[in-house]
């Protein structure tokens, strides 16, 4: 073994983790046009294998299972990329729960919140048609919904530090607002089935939260 070596096998691994991460990138890109267009049951692992242009024992020893595709599609959607970072850790959150204008605040968050809907409404969509049948997708979706209230929650929390809420509401009641409005099937009602503009929802978002929010 000589000192030159090293470098090269470096390189060697750190490429072979790149390709890795590509296969799967292509897998979970096939697996959601799949679930999209045959519903989670209707999209088989040898479909998407053949979608991704990878063998099934490929997409089986990068992921397991449909679940964990699904899975890591919802992780993907929520964070904008595979990277393992906590939602609240990341910059468009925590640009929103440090701002300590009000105003701003639920603008920000409107923004921000409509780019996730924008990636999350088709995979909800998916879970909820998925749920009726299958019972592991149901607990799944239980358990997104459950987080997606807790982050929302925190959102409201870090507003009401900088300002009191709109006569008789509490917190509880401006966290299910804001999960209610800001929500992947409204975002489907208004941009999908109205045919608004993305600028256009985010806009009538952070106006409406303001006003149900705000005194």
């Amino acid at each position: 073994m000589t000192e030159p070596d090293r470098p090269k096998r470096k390189y060697q691994s750190r490429r072979r983790q790149e390709q890795a991460q590509e296969t799967k990138r292509r897998i979970l890109a096939a697996a959601l046009k799949l679930f999209t267009q045959y519903g989670y049951a209707g999209a088989t692992i040898e479909a998407i294998a053949q979608e991704a242009g990878v063998s099934p024992l490929t997409v089986y020893a990068a992921f397991g299972n449909k679940l964990t595709i699904l899975s890591d599609l919802i992780g993907v959607s929520v964070g904008g990329d595979d990277q393992p970072i906590p939602l609240l850790q990341r910059a468009g959150p925590q640009s929103v729960l440090q701002e300590k204008n009000p105003i701003n605040q639920v603008q920000w968050f409107a923004r921000d919140i409509t780019d996730i809907l924008e990636r999350m409404a088709p995979i909800f969509e998916i879970m909820r048609m998925a749920a009726k049948t299958e019972p592991d997708i149901a607990d799944a979706l239980d358990r997104v919904l459950e987080e997606r209230f807790k982050n929302l929650s925190v959102f409201v929390q870090s507003l009401t530090a900088h300002t009191h809420l709109r006569e008789g509401l509490d917190d509880r009641q401006a966290t299910e607002t804001v999960w209610a409005i800001a929500s992947p099937e409204v975002y489907r009602l208004l941009v999908i089935d109205r045919g608004w503009a993305k600028a256009r929802f985010s806009q009538w978002l952070g106006d409406s939260l303001i006003r149900l929010l705000l005194p």
